[in-house]
């Protein structure tokens, strides 16, 4: 759903920008509470794996294909506020090193995939881990729900934004059932994809996953006629900050990022993603501008000179993986080493 130059007026853009920055603002003073000596690397591998599954488009209906979003993902593993930061990475180092999405819609694109996505996802997945048992079975299924509803009412925002500041002629109620129809169907993927990795985590170190702090495992008798539950096993508390066995998930990590980027993108759909599909079948796109850095040697994902494509693909994701990772690291490092200091400075 990445917005390029073009459609939307400049009064929109400019507006978005606003917005963008002033919910990045407000993050980055809530990330301080959420990042500790683990989150704060694991968050940077968030933002590597989500650039990485951002490669993967898996078509969703004929001549359409949908991408991960990442926000509700990003906001179960890392929290909400760290979850912003972590898309809002993802955007800028693919519109300023991969020409995808739009430099003057770079706003548009941290309001709608960052801000929009993230908090609706992660709301309808607080909401249901409210209501529900608290256990770490429910994770998952709740992890599914929110980044499922998030994709289609992201697609509703982008309508509701051109509605205010497109640069084409809109017909609000088909575009919008457009939009919602195809993006209900990539919501599933995006759903799919968000509970297979949060249960991966899950299993193998719960204590890394912000969504499951205060749930616990069900306790099981066992016994000579056999196993039954207990109705109610304790909660856990959330585990003190520390390091330890953190670099094997990491690497873990880090090697299924390369691996999604490097090897798995090269067999993603080239249909056009739902917004891309829509805004050629409505005509939202008619104002649509190249991309100033189209030229640039990591453009669209491949790298200028190589004559084989599947190299060139390979390279360009295992460079973007690597750029995420560094400048993710970068700004939550910096974050974690800010909240230190004032947590110094009121003691």
């Amino acid at each position: 759903m990445h917005v390029p130059d073009g459609f939307f007026n400049a009064p929109v853009s400019v507006a978005a920008g606003a917005v963008a920055a002033g919910g990045l603002g407000l993050c980055l003073r809530g990330a301080r509470r959420e990042l500790d000596d683990r989150t704060a690397p694991m968050a940077g591998l968030v933002a590597a794996f989500v650039f990485a599954a951002q490669m993967l488009n898996f078509p969703v209906a004929a001549g359409t294909s949908g991408h991960l979003l990442g926000g509700t993902l990003a906001a179960v593993l890392v929290g909400p506020y760290t979850a912003v930061l972590c898309v809002a990475v993802v955007l800028i180092v693919q519109a300023f090193f991969f020409a995808d999405g739009g430099i003057t819609a770079l706003g548009v694109n941290i309001t709608l995939m960052g801000i929009v996505a993230t908090v609706a996802g992660y709301a309808l997945f607080r909401l249901i881990m409210r209501a529900a048992p608290r256990r770490r079975a429910v994770v998952p299924v709740a992890a599914f729900a929110g980044a499922a509803l998030s994709v289609p009412i992201t697609a509703l925002a982008f309508t509701g934004l051109f509605w205010l500041g497109g640069t084409a002629p809109l017909d609000v109620s088909s575009v919008a059932l457009a939009m919602v129809g195809v993006h209900v169907l990539i919501g599933l993927g995006e759903g799919l994809i968000t509970a297979l990795t949060v249960s991966s985590v899950l299993a193998v170190r719960p204590d890394l996953v912000y969504g499951a702090r205060g749930t616990a495992a069900p306790l099981v008798l066992r016994t000579a006629g056999g196993e039954s539950e207990v109705a109610a096993p304790p909660v856990a508390p959330a585990p003190a900050p520390g390091r330890a066995g953190l670099r094997p998930v990491l690497a873990g990590g880090a090697l299924v990022a390369v691996l999604l980027a490097g090897v798995a993108s090269f067999y993603a759909s080239a249909s056009p993603d739902g917004l891309e599909k829509v805004a050629q079948d409505k005509g939202l796109n008619a104002q649509e501008q190249d991309h100033p850095l189209g030229g640039g040697p990591l453009a669209d994902y491949g790298v200028k000179g190589v004559a084989s494509e599947r190299l060139s693909v390979g390279v360009a994701g295992v460079a973007g993986v690597g750029i995420t990772l560094l400048a993710g690291g970068a700004v939550f490092y910096a974050v974690r080493r800010r909240g230190r200091s004032a947590q110094r400075a009121r003691a």
